[in-house]
């Protein structure tokens, strides 16, 4: 498997500013593309493990379940006017957000013997 890593990060600010960096770079031709896709996948797996190892903060979700649906063991929600309380009794609000919830690493690899 060349990638075990969603590449759904990339759609974040921090993504979309390195893929910028990275056309950048490629473009002025200090870089080749093989190593801005290298970069792109490092960049996956880094986000990815860092969700997983680094994130502990629990969190309780309230709000409209306005849509939600299930791809290819990828799950996407969208919820209306969420409201989220954590650990620390602070809540954040937002007119809408969209979820995207699938297997770990781990887990894609297929069972551990």
């Amino acid at each position: 498997m060349a990638s075990a890593y969603y590449e759904f990060y990339r759609g974040s600010s921090i993504g979309m500013a390195l893929t910028d960096s990275l056309d950048e770079l490629i473009t002025s031709g200090a870089i080749t593309p093989q190593l801005a896709m290298k970069v792109l996948q490092q960049f996956d797996k880094s986000l990815a493990d860092t969700m997983v190892k680094q994130v502990k903060t629990k969190t309780t979700l309230k709000g409209h379940l306005h849509t939600y649906r299930l791809c290819d063991d990828v799950w996407t929600f969208i919820v209306k006017n969420p409201s989220f309380k954590m650990e620390s009794s602070d809540i954040v609000t937002a007119p809408r957000i969209k979820i995207i919830a699938c297997k770990n690493g781990d887990s894609l690899d297929g069972p551990k013997k």
